[in-house]
């Protein structure tokens, strides 16, 4: 949501809804997926479940303007064929593509650099735009950075939680804020779960918020019906 509290896009999360289990978290299943072969097949189902989702709100009136954020893992990315299977994916759906977001952690971005910069041009050309997910934690390199054709920085929830209590995680989100102004770039806090967080980004720049506060993951039966009621 902005910081009007108008709801601007979601991410696409994955929940297992085991028949034995009951509900079991992407943590437990998604490194099994990664280790017997599963996640490329996987990420590409999600990528053209969402794009479907994506087709469906362009003829509703609370969602058409909505971004719908899926993650990529390393595996899925570092196929050849990544880009293809995007436009197809776009082409199949017929969606306008600067609606679809694509979320990626510094760690994919910084395997293979020069890779990464020519897959994410390709599909920028194609009105796709790009997230970096869990900023911070990871191994920043910001000459890097500066060379990514990034959309947008999400600030990650570690940083988030004690960021009214903590002074040294407020600098580190106040130093974030002030880095993506000058790179042009937006910014989105995950993991907001008060309104004194949420007030603490406000005034510090931040105006794009994702977290509890607003909605814990929810089907999307019921994510349209807070839409609506929104």
């Amino acid at each position: 949501v902005d910081n009007r509290n108008c709801p601007i896009g979601a991410e696409v999360l994955l929940r297992w809804e085991h028949p034995k289990h009951g509900l079991i978290l992407p943590n437990r299943f998604i490194p099994l997926a990664e280790d017997i072969g599963l996640i490329v097949p996987l990420g590409l189902w999600v990528l053209e479940t969402a794009c479907a989702q994506l087709k469906i709100w362009q003829n509703e009136a609370s969602a058409c303007g909505l971004t719908l954020a899926v993650n990529v893992s390393s595996k899925q990315f570092r196929q050849p064929d990544f880009v293809a299977k995007v436009q197809q994916a776009i082409l199949a759906s017929d969606i306008n593509p600067s609606h679809l977001k694509l979320e990626m952690t510094e760690s994919i971005v910084l395997e293979n650099v020069e890779d990464t910069i020519a897959k994410m041009l390709e599909l920028k050309l194609l009105g796709i735009s790009f997230s970096m997910d869990d900023f911070g934690v990871g191994y920043s390199s910001l000459s890097y950075l500066k060379r990514l054709p990034l959309n947008q920085i999400k600030i990650d929830q570690s940083f988030v939680r004690d960021i009214t209590s903590d002074p040294n995680d407020a600098a580190i989100v106040q130093t974030i804020i002030e880095m993506t102004k000058t790179l042009g770039l937006s910014v989105i806090a995950e993991g907001v779960e008060t309104e004194a967080q949420r007030k603490f980004l406000d005034m510090r720049g931040c105006h794009f918020f994702q977290g509890y506060l607003f909605s814990k993951p929810v089907p999307i039966e019921l994510f349209e019906k807070l839409l609506k009621k929104h």
